[in-house]
Protein backbone atom coordinates (compact mmCIF):
# COMPACT_ATOMS: atom_id res chain seq x y z
CA UNK A 1 0.00 0.00 0.00
CA UNK A 2 1.38 3.40 -1.00
CA UNK A 3 2.22 6.00 1.63
CA UNK A 4 0.24 9.22 1.27
CA UNK A 5 2.77 12.09 1.23
CA UNK A 6 2.41 15.86 1.69
CA UNK A 7 5.28 18.15 0.71
CA UNK A 8 5.21 21.52 2.46
CA UNK A 9 7.40 24.11 0.80
CA UNK A 10 7.28 22.04 -2.37
CA UNK A 11 8.85 24.67 -4.66
CA UNK A 12 11.87 25.36 -2.41
CA UNK A 13 15.18 23.51 -2.28
CA UNK A 14 14.01 20.80 0.15
CA UNK A 15 10.72 20.44 -1.69
CA UNK A 16 12.45 19.95 -5.03
CA UNK A 17 14.66 17.22 -3.57
CA UNK A 18 11.58 15.55 -2.06
CA UNK A 19 9.86 15.64 -5.44
CA UNK A 20 12.83 13.88 -7.03
CA UNK A 21 12.47 11.12 -4.43
CA UNK A 22 8.74 10.82 -5.13
CA UNK A 23 9.30 10.69 -8.89
CA UNK A 24 11.80 7.88 -8.47
CA UNK A 25 9.52 5.85 -6.18
CA UNK A 26 6.08 6.17 -7.76
CA UNK A 27 5.13 2.65 -6.70
CA UNK A 28 5.72 3.52 -3.03
CA UNK A 29 4.22 6.99 -2.59
CA UNK A 30 1.02 8.83 -3.41
CA UNK A 31 1.45 12.66 -3.26
CA UNK A 32 -1.66 14.24 -1.71
CA UNK A 33 -0.66 17.87 -0.98
CA UNK A 34 1.88 20.41 -2.19
CA UNK A 35 2.27 23.83 -0.61
CA UNK A 36 4.22 27.00 -1.32
CA UNK A 37 4.40 30.47 0.13
CA UNK A 38 3.88 32.55 -3.03
CA UNK A 39 5.08 30.45 -5.99
CA UNK A 40 1.69 29.87 -7.57
CA UNK A 41 3.17 29.02 -10.96
CA UNK A 42 5.36 26.33 -9.43
CA UNK A 43 2.36 24.79 -7.66
CA UNK A 44 0.25 24.80 -10.79
CA UNK A 45 3.03 22.97 -12.65
CA UNK A 46 3.09 20.34 -9.90
CA UNK A 47 -0.69 20.01 -10.14
CA UNK A 48 -0.33 19.17 -13.82
CA UNK A 49 2.33 16.56 -13.05
CA UNK A 50 0.47 15.12 -10.04
CA UNK A 51 -3.25 15.75 -10.74
CA UNK A 52 -4.34 13.74 -7.70
CA UNK A 53 -2.62 16.11 -5.25
CA UNK A 54 -4.15 19.24 -3.71
CA UNK A 55 -2.31 22.56 -3.74
CA UNK A 56 -2.09 25.18 -0.98
CA UNK A 57 -0.69 28.71 -1.28
CA UNK A 58 -0.02 30.71 1.88
CA UNK A 59 0.15 34.19 0.29
CA UNK A 60 -3.45 35.43 0.03
CA UNK A 61 -2.42 38.29 -2.27
CA UNK A 62 -2.10 35.67 -5.03
CA UNK A 63 -5.89 35.13 -5.07
CA UNK A 64 -5.99 36.11 -8.75
CA UNK A 65 -4.20 32.85 -9.57
CA UNK A 66 -6.79 30.26 -10.59
CA UNK A 67 -6.48 26.56 -9.91
CA UNK A 68 -5.07 26.67 -6.35
CA UNK A 69 -7.17 24.52 -4.01
CA UNK A 70 -6.38 26.20 -0.65
CA UNK A 71 -5.44 29.87 -0.33
CA UNK A 72 -4.14 31.62 2.79
CA UNK A 73 -2.36 30.33 5.89
CA UNK A 74 -5.53 29.30 7.72
CA UNK A 75 -6.76 27.24 4.77
CA UNK A 76 -3.28 25.79 4.30
CA UNK A 77 -3.29 24.48 7.89
CA UNK A 78 -6.79 23.10 7.35
CA UNK A 79 -5.60 21.35 4.18
CA UNK A 80 -2.89 19.51 6.13
CA UNK A 81 -5.60 17.88 8.24
CA UNK A 82 -8.00 17.34 5.34
CA UNK A 83 -5.70 15.35 3.02
CA UNK A 84 -5.01 12.60 5.60
CA UNK A 85 -1.36 12.10 4.72
CA UNK A 86 0.66 9.28 6.28
CA UNK A 87 3.79 11.45 6.33
CA UNK A 88 4.57 15.07 5.49
CA UNK A 89 7.91 16.60 4.53
CA UNK A 90 8.15 20.05 6.09
CA UNK A 91 10.56 22.10 3.97
CA UNK A 92 9.04 25.47 4.87
CA UNK A 93 11.77 28.03 5.64
CA UNK A 94 12.12 29.76 8.99
CA UNK A 95 9.68 30.33 11.84
CA UNK A 96 6.80 30.03 9.37
CA UNK A 97 7.32 26.26 9.50
CA UNK A 98 6.26 25.88 13.15
CA UNK A 99 2.48 25.96 12.70
CA UNK A 100 2.56 23.52 9.75
CA UNK A 101 4.64 21.09 11.83
CA UNK A 102 2.08 21.23 14.63
CA UNK A 103 -0.73 20.77 12.10
CA UNK A 104 0.96 17.70 10.58
CA UNK A 105 1.40 16.07 13.98
CA UNK A 106 -2.13 17.04 15.01
CA UNK A 107 -3.47 15.34 11.88
CA UNK A 108 -1.88 12.04 12.93
CA UNK A 109 0.80 12.00 10.22
CA UNK A 110 4.48 11.33 10.75
CA UNK A 111 6.67 14.43 10.29
CA UNK A 112 9.75 14.33 8.06
CA UNK A 113 11.28 17.51 9.47
CA UNK A 114 13.62 19.78 7.54
CA UNK A 115 12.35 22.92 9.32
CA UNK A 116 14.78 23.13 12.23
CA UNK A 117 12.98 26.19 13.64
CA UNK A 118 10.14 23.90 14.73
CA UNK A 119 12.38 22.32 17.36
CA UNK A 120 14.44 25.44 18.07
CA UNK A 121 11.30 27.42 18.95
CA UNK A 122 9.06 24.78 20.47
CA UNK A 123 10.92 21.52 20.93
CA UNK A 124 9.22 20.40 24.14
CA UNK A 125 5.74 21.30 22.90
CA UNK A 126 6.23 19.57 19.55
CA UNK A 127 7.73 16.45 21.14
CA UNK A 128 4.83 16.23 23.61
CA UNK A 129 2.33 16.68 20.78
CA UNK A 130 4.00 13.89 18.79
CA UNK A 131 3.90 11.57 21.80
CA UNK A 132 0.23 12.41 22.40
CA UNK A 133 -0.69 11.67 18.77
CA UNK A 134 1.58 8.61 18.59
CA UNK A 135 3.46 9.87 15.53
CA UNK A 136 7.16 9.94 14.70
CA UNK A 137 9.35 12.99 14.05
CA UNK A 138 12.02 11.91 11.56
CA UNK A 139 14.72 14.55 11.00
CA UNK A 140 15.64 15.44 7.43
CA UNK A 141 18.55 17.82 8.00
CA UNK A 142 21.53 15.76 6.86
CA UNK A 143 23.24 16.10 10.26
CA UNK A 144 20.21 15.14 12.31
CA UNK A 145 19.21 12.40 9.90
CA UNK A 146 22.68 10.93 10.43
CA UNK A 147 22.36 11.21 14.22
CA UNK A 148 18.89 9.66 14.11
CA UNK A 149 20.26 6.57 12.35
CA UNK A 150 23.43 6.36 14.44
CA UNK A 151 21.64 6.66 17.78
CA UNK A 152 18.97 4.21 16.62
CA UNK A 153 21.71 1.72 15.71
CA UNK A 154 23.79 2.02 18.90
CA UNK A 155 21.27 3.03 21.56
CA UNK A 156 21.08 6.45 23.20
CA UNK A 157 22.14 4.98 26.55
CA UNK A 158 25.53 4.13 25.02
CA UNK A 159 26.19 7.55 23.46
CA UNK A 160 28.54 9.83 25.43
CA UNK A 161 28.67 12.67 22.89
CA UNK A 162 27.20 13.72 19.55
CA UNK A 163 29.30 15.55 16.99
CA UNK A 164 27.81 17.77 14.30
CA UNK A 165 29.95 18.62 11.27
CA UNK A 166 29.94 22.04 9.61
CA UNK A 167 31.28 22.91 6.18
CA UNK A 168 32.43 26.31 7.45
CA UNK A 169 30.66 28.05 4.57
CA UNK A 170 32.29 30.20 1.87
CA UNK A 171 34.24 32.43 4.29
CA UNK A 172 35.97 29.78 6.37
CA UNK A 173 39.44 31.18 5.66
CA UNK A 174 38.53 34.88 5.65
CA UNK A 175 40.11 37.23 8.17
CA UNK A 176 37.88 39.20 10.54
CA UNK A 177 38.63 42.35 8.52
CA UNK A 178 37.69 40.70 5.24
CA UNK A 179 34.40 39.48 6.73
CA UNK A 180 33.37 43.10 7.25
CA UNK A 181 33.46 43.57 3.46
CA UNK A 182 31.25 40.60 2.57
CA UNK A 183 28.25 41.47 0.36
CA UNK A 184 24.98 39.53 0.00
CA UNK A 185 26.01 38.11 -3.36
CA UNK A 186 29.18 36.70 -1.81
CA UNK A 187 27.26 34.99 0.98
CA UNK A 188 24.78 33.34 -1.39
CA UNK A 189 27.41 31.07 -2.92
CA UNK A 190 27.88 27.95 -0.80
CA UNK A 191 30.85 25.70 -1.65
CA UNK A 192 28.99 22.42 -1.12
CA UNK A 193 25.20 22.67 -0.82
CA UNK A 194 22.55 24.29 -3.00
CA UNK A 195 20.06 25.89 -0.62
CA UNK A 196 17.65 28.81 -0.26
CA UNK A 197 19.03 32.31 0.43
CA UNK A 198 18.29 32.47 4.17
CA UNK A 199 19.87 29.14 5.06
CA UNK A 200 22.83 29.87 2.77
CA UNK A 201 23.57 33.08 4.68
CA UNK A 202 23.07 31.18 7.95
CA UNK A 203 25.69 28.69 6.82
CA UNK A 204 28.09 31.54 6.07
CA UNK A 205 27.64 33.06 9.57
CA UNK A 206 27.47 29.61 11.23
CA UNK A 207 24.05 30.53 12.62
CA UNK A 208 22.76 27.45 10.82
CA UNK A 209 25.08 25.21 12.83
CA UNK A 210 23.99 27.03 15.96
CA UNK A 211 20.36 26.30 15.14
CA UNK A 212 21.32 22.67 14.51
CA UNK A 213 22.98 22.45 17.93
CA UNK A 214 19.74 23.64 19.55
CA UNK A 215 17.74 21.27 17.34
CA UNK A 216 19.96 18.32 18.27
CA UNK A 217 19.39 19.04 21.97
CA UNK A 218 15.63 19.14 21.40
CA UNK A 219 15.43 16.06 19.21
CA UNK A 220 17.79 13.75 21.05
CA UNK A 221 17.80 15.05 24.61
CA UNK A 222 21.52 15.80 25.02
CA UNK A 223 22.78 18.74 27.11
CA UNK A 224 24.92 21.48 25.47
CA UNK A 225 28.19 20.10 26.83
CA UNK A 226 27.51 16.77 25.09
CA UNK A 227 26.99 18.38 21.66
CA UNK A 228 30.16 19.24 19.75
CA UNK A 229 30.78 20.94 16.39
CA UNK A 230 33.73 20.32 14.08
CA UNK A 231 34.57 22.03 10.79
CA UNK A 232 34.60 19.55 7.92
CA UNK A 233 34.68 21.40 4.56
CA UNK A 234 34.10 18.32 2.38
CA UNK A 235 30.60 17.70 3.87
CA UNK A 236 31.04 13.96 3.52
CA UNK A 237 30.80 13.06 7.21
CA UNK A 238 27.38 14.37 8.21
CA UNK A 239 27.51 13.61 11.93
CA UNK A 240 29.25 11.35 14.41
CA UNK A 241 28.61 9.81 17.80
CA UNK A 242 31.17 8.95 20.45
CA UNK A 243 30.17 5.98 22.58
CA UNK A 244 30.93 5.57 26.27
CA UNK A 245 33.91 3.33 25.43
CA UNK A 246 35.44 6.07 23.25
CA UNK A 247 34.63 4.52 19.86
CA UNK A 248 33.43 7.04 17.25
CA UNK A 249 30.90 6.12 14.55
CA UNK A 250 30.19 8.35 11.55
CA UNK A 251 27.60 8.53 8.80
CA UNK A 252 29.23 9.29 5.44
CA UNK A 253 27.72 10.01 2.04
CA UNK A 254 27.94 12.53 -0.76
CA UNK A 255 26.21 15.83 0.10
CA UNK A 256 22.78 15.25 -1.44
CA UNK A 257 19.54 16.07 0.41
CA UNK A 258 17.67 13.38 -1.50
CA UNK A 259 19.28 10.72 0.69
CA UNK A 260 17.94 11.88 4.11
CA UNK A 261 14.54 12.63 2.54
CA UNK A 262 14.48 9.14 1.00
CA UNK A 263 15.41 7.62 4.36
CA UNK A 264 12.71 9.58 6.18
CA UNK A 265 9.97 8.69 3.70
CA UNK A 266 10.82 4.99 3.73
CA UNK A 267 11.51 4.76 7.50
CA UNK A 268 11.68 2.28 9.20
CA UNK A 269 12.70 0.37 6.06
CA UNK A 270 16.06 0.71 4.32
CA UNK A 271 15.39 0.85 0.58
CA UNK A 272 17.89 1.13 -2.28
CA UNK A 273 18.35 4.54 -3.90
CA UNK A 274 20.29 5.32 -7.07
CA UNK A 275 22.63 8.12 -5.97
CA UNK A 276 26.34 8.44 -6.66
CA UNK A 277 28.51 6.52 -4.22
CA UNK A 278 31.56 7.90 -2.45
CA UNK A 279 34.81 7.32 -4.31
CA UNK A 280 37.36 6.43 -1.65
CA UNK A 281 40.19 6.41 -4.21
CA UNK A 282 40.23 10.20 -4.27
CA UNK A 283 38.67 11.06 -0.93
CA UNK A 284 40.41 13.36 1.54
CA UNK A 285 38.72 14.36 4.79
CA UNK A 286 39.80 17.19 7.08
CA UNK A 287 38.52 18.37 10.46
CA UNK A 288 39.18 21.46 12.56
CA UNK A 289 37.63 23.26 15.54
CA UNK A 290 35.23 26.15 14.82
CA UNK A 291 36.47 29.73 15.29
CA UNK A 292 33.79 31.32 17.46
CA UNK A 293 35.58 34.67 17.53
CA UNK A 294 35.29 35.11 13.77
CA UNK A 295 31.88 33.41 13.70
CA UNK A 296 30.18 34.34 17.00
CA UNK A 297 26.73 33.09 15.97
CA UNK A 298 27.68 29.56 17.03
CA UNK A 299 28.65 30.71 20.53
CA UNK A 300 25.45 32.78 20.76
CA UNK A 301 23.41 29.67 19.93
CA UNK A 302 25.09 27.74 22.75
CA UNK A 303 24.32 30.65 25.09
CA UNK A 304 20.67 30.57 24.00
CA UNK A 305 20.52 26.80 24.53
CA UNK A 306 21.88 27.19 28.07
CA UNK A 307 19.22 29.82 28.77
CA UNK A 308 15.44 29.51 28.73
CA UNK A 309 13.34 28.31 25.81
CA UNK A 310 12.44 31.96 25.12
CA UNK A 311 16.13 32.70 24.51
CA UNK A 312 16.07 30.14 21.70
CA UNK A 313 13.01 31.83 20.20
CA UNK A 314 14.80 35.20 20.40
CA UNK A 315 17.98 33.81 18.83
CA UNK A 316 16.02 32.49 15.86
CA UNK A 317 13.77 35.55 15.44
CA UNK A 318 16.57 38.11 15.71
CA UNK A 319 18.68 36.12 13.26
CA UNK A 320 15.83 36.04 10.73
CA UNK A 321 15.41 39.83 11.06
CA UNK A 322 19.17 40.36 10.70
CA UNK A 323 19.57 38.07 7.68
CA UNK A 324 16.65 39.75 5.95
CA UNK A 325 18.23 43.16 6.59
CA UNK A 326 21.60 41.92 5.30
CA UNK A 327 20.09 40.53 2.11
CA UNK A 328 18.41 43.91 1.52
CA UNK A 329 21.72 45.70 1.99
CA UNK A 330 20.63 47.44 5.19
CA UNK A 331 23.38 46.01 7.41
CA UNK A 332 26.78 44.40 6.95
CA UNK A 333 27.66 40.74 7.33
CA UNK A 334 29.30 41.21 10.73
CA UNK A 335 26.31 43.23 11.95
CA UNK A 336 24.20 40.03 11.97
CA UNK A 337 25.69 38.70 15.24
CA UNK A 338 25.71 42.25 16.63
CA UNK A 339 21.93 42.49 16.25
CA UNK A 340 21.37 38.99 17.68
CA UNK A 341 23.61 39.78 20.65
CA UNK A 342 21.54 42.88 21.40
CA UNK A 343 18.24 40.99 21.19
CA UNK A 344 19.43 38.22 23.51
CA UNK A 345 20.77 40.72 26.04
CA UNK A 346 17.61 42.87 26.05
CA UNK A 347 15.00 40.14 25.89
CA UNK A 348 12.78 40.53 28.98
CA UNK A 349 12.47 37.42 31.19
CA UNK A 350 9.68 35.16 29.97
CA UNK A 351 8.04 32.04 31.33
CA UNK A 352 8.28 28.90 29.25
CA UNK A 353 5.53 28.93 26.63
CA UNK A 354 2.80 26.38 27.20
CA UNK A 355 1.21 26.63 23.74
CA UNK A 356 2.27 27.17 20.14
CA UNK A 357 0.36 30.48 20.21
CA UNK A 358 2.46 31.63 23.16
CA UNK A 359 5.66 30.71 21.28
CA UNK A 360 4.49 32.77 18.31
CA UNK A 361 3.81 35.69 20.67
CA UNK A 362 7.41 35.44 21.92
CA UNK A 363 8.58 35.33 18.32
CA UNK A 364 6.67 38.52 17.46
CA UNK A 365 8.03 40.33 20.51
CA UNK A 366 11.59 39.32 19.64
CA UNK A 367 11.17 40.53 16.05
CA UNK A 368 9.82 43.86 17.31
CA UNK A 369 12.84 44.21 19.61
CA UNK A 370 15.29 43.38 16.82
CA UNK A 371 13.45 45.65 14.38
CA UNK A 372 13.55 48.59 16.79
CA UNK A 373 17.32 48.16 17.21
CA UNK A 374 17.72 47.90 13.45
CA UNK A 375 15.85 51.17 12.86
CA UNK A 376 17.72 52.99 15.62
CA UNK A 377 21.24 51.86 14.75
CA UNK A 378 21.16 51.45 10.96
CA UNK A 379 18.60 53.89 9.54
Amino acid sequence: MKKRVAVLGATGSIGKSALDVLRNAKDSFDPVLFSANSDAEGLLELKEEFPGAYTALVDESMSFKKGIDFLGNKRFLQAIAAVKADIAVNGVAGAAGLEPSAAVIGSGADLALANKETIVMAGKLISALAEKNKVKIIPVDSEHSALFKLIEAHGKENVAEIILTASGGPFLNYTSEKLKLVKPGDALSHPTWKMGPKITVDSATMANKGLEVIEAAGLFGFPPEKIKVVIHPQSVVHSMIRLADGAVYAQMSKPDMRLPIHEALFWPETVEITLANLNFDTLTLTFAPPDCEKFPMLALAYDALKGSSSHQVVFNAANEVAVNAFLRGKIGFTDIPRLVTYALAHNPPSEEAQTIEAVLDQDREARALAGEYLRREFS
